[in-house]
This record gives structure tokens, sequence and C-alpha cells, in this order.
């Protein structure tokens, strides 16, 4: 009778482990026939404005827009115009938040998101002029202008139909309930390279830590699983690629989108990897720190201070954390919006398109929520 072996996860964690990566990769071509091609379709290389060098990027500060004090001025008179209005957070919008003369600059940079760079800094709100709602308005009125849909952070329509629609990314590992973290963002521990959900992921910062905690980003140009969907008993997982190849068309130029989190595949601390998936193979590992060790090998350390705004694409750029130490008075604390600018999106892949539904479609005003302070946040689309 033969024996059966069963098919048992590969040693994979959510830090990768660069002398493990290279030891399974030499083991693997000692013993395995590799295929040393690409799939069908797929180009050898990408020539794109989307396509630096990390090192490069950071030679350069034309990545950084600086407002001036007029442009603070005109936020702060849209300001109080949105005020006046008495209206609900959720009606933030290109409207309410008339920015006339600093909007035109906006729709360039957005048009760098989608065709250029793709990212940006906007540098210099000047934050602790204003009380946390205030600064929450000024974040998604001026963030209007560069994409004027806002995403969903958390999805409670069912429970009690709302969305929350900001993120507060902040250490709250030594208050939260025991047994709730699942992200490292609501913790001081590094962040791997990775995509959030939708076009654009935007960052404020509030307030940097005493020490650490520097913004990374990287081409993911330079760069099929199960992806776990954390125990949900009536969809614990489903299949579909990492990247998705888009021909030239007349209008735009080849593109390689990218949509991956290593978490879904490796678990972290209280959202341990389900076990109602299949493991993943010795060469989907090996691909999971390929992806990171690439993104690390091409990245770029961002100078992100006090009041500045990040806007990358979300599609063809990997970001990442390094670990922080907090001190008193100096607590890292970031707001985070997913945004969307329909007017120079790009497609959204069909296998994504659920996905991006559960951020984006039928986002109503009255249904936004603006928390002031940390929540613990739950995976939307999981």
């Amino acid at each position: 009778m033969v024996e059966v072996q069963a098919i048992t996860q590969p040693d994979i964690q959510y830090h990768p482990d660069y002398a493990k990566y290279t030891a399974r990769a030499q083991r693997r071509q000692e013993t395995e026939n590799l295929p040393t091609t690409l799939p069908p379709g797929f180009p050898d290389k990408l020539s794109s404005p989307l396509v630096w060098e990390g090192k490069d990027i950071e030679k350069r500060d034309d990545w950084i827009y600086k407002l001036n004090d007029e442009q603070r001025q005109e936020i702060d008179a849209a300001l109080q115009s949105f005020k006046s209005l008495n209206l609900s957070l959720g009606h933030v919008n290109q409207d309410t938040f008339p920015l006339p003369n600093l909007r035109p600059e906006l729709r360039k940079l957005s048009k760098d998101i989608h065709t250029g760079r793709g990212f940006f800094v906007l540098r210099g709100l000047d934050v602790d002029r204003y009380s946390r709602e205030d600064n929450i308005i000024i974040y998604a009125g001026v963030s209007s202008h560069v994409g004027n849909i806002r995403g969903r952070q958390q999805d409670q329509r069912s429970s009690n139909g709302t969305s929350i629609v900001v993120s507060h990314i902040k250490d709250i590992s030594h208050t939260a309930e025991k047994g709730t973290l699942g992200a490292p963002s609501s913790t001081n521990d590094k962040q791997v390279f990775h995509t959030d959900a939708g076009d654009i992921i935007s960052l404020l910062c509030l307030h940097p830590a005493a020490e650490g905690g520097e913004s990374q980003i990287s081409s993911s140009c330079w760069a099929g699983a199960h992806d776990s969907r954390f125990g949900n008993p009536n969809r614990p997982y489903t299949t579909r690629p990492l990247l998705y190849h888009q021909p030239a068309t007349a209008e735009t130029e080849e593109r390689v989108v990218i949509q991956y989190a290593r978490r879904y595949f490796t678990g972290f601390l209280d959202q341990p990897r389900s076990a109602d998936i299949p493991p993943i193979t010795e060469g989907q590992a090996e691909a999971l720190d390929a992806l990171h060790f690439l993104a690390e090998k091409h990245s770029a350390t961002l100078d992100f201070q006090k009041g500045d705004v990040q806007y990358v694409n979300n599609l063809s750029i990997f970001h990442a954390r390094k670990g922080f130490r907090d001190g008193p008075g100096k607590e890292r604390h970031l707001l985070r919006l997913w945004l969307r600018d329909p007017e120079n999106a790009w497609d959204t892949p069909e296998e994504l398109r659920d996905r991006w539904d559960s951020v984006y479609k039928d986002v109503a005003e009255e249904e936004q929520v603006f928390p002031l302070e940390p929540t613990i946040r739950k995976t939307v689309g999981s």
C-alpha cells in the first residue's frame, strides 16, 4: 500500500526571511524542472514612467508638491465654507470644499499618479492649527480633488447601515482588547511590502513616531494563489491571480497590475492563516518572498513629515513601513483614505471587481462615517 504524504504549508511567515528564501530557491532549482518562460502575453520588460529605482527617487524632490501661504488660506476658507453648510462629513466633496486655485494643480497631480511616476507627496498642511475633526474635513476635502470617490475601509451596512471611510494608522496594541489585532497597521511592527484595496492609497501624517516608522514605496513593475478570508465560513478563500496584464491600447500604455498582501497567505498575530484553506506550494512561497525582496531592493524611503499627505497608485506601487517606537507626545498617527478618480482610473481587472465594488460602489453620503479615534478594522471584502 502506497502511503500518501499530506501536503503541508511551507515554512513561511509574515516577516520574510532572506535565508529561507534563498535556500528554498536553490532547493527548487536542484530538485524541480522549473519553467523559464512568462505566461502568454506578459512582457519581459516594461517601459513606463512607473518603472523607477528607489535610489533615484531619493536623490530628487520633484515628487513633493509644497503648499504656499495662499493655498493654505484657500484650504482654510474651504473648511469654513463647508462647516457653514451644517452637513454631515460624508458630503465633503469637490463642490462643498471648493479650491478654485489649487484644484488645477491637484488634477495634474492625479493625472501623474495614473500615467506618470505614480505617486506624490503634498507638503505643508498645518495640522497643529486644527482640531481632529477639522483635520479630517481638510484631508477629505483636499483629497476629493485628487480622487472624488472615497472607498469603504469597513463595510457595516449589513449591521447598522454605515461605512467607515477613514482609518487611523496607529499603534493600539497596548490598549486593544486581547485577541483582536490582525493587521500590522494597528501595531508598531514593521509592515512588509504590499498593496491595499482600491486605486489610490492616501496617508496623512498627523504626527511621526519618536523613532522609526519611515514610509517606503517601490515600483511593482520590477516584479495564482489562494487568498485567505480569515475564517469566513461561507467563503473561506478565493482563488485568483496576483498579477494582471493589460495590453496597450490607443489611449493607454501596456500595464501590469498587482494586488497582493502577504498576511492573507501567512496570517498575522490574532488572525492566523485559516485552517480551511489549502496550503500554498513551495513555488508560491518563493514567489511571495521574491515579491518582497525585489520590492525592498528597488524601494525608496520617503521623508514623511507632519502635515504631509502621500498619494500612491495602489495598482502599480508597493508600500511598506519600518517598525517604530513611540514616546510621550510623539506617537505615530496617520489617517488613511482609499480614493478613486473616475476621469483617470485604470480598468479594474475582472477578478478584482467584486472587491473593488465592496470598496467603491454606491458609497452614499449619509452612510459615511469618519471616526475621530482609532478602531479595530475588519478587512473590507474578507
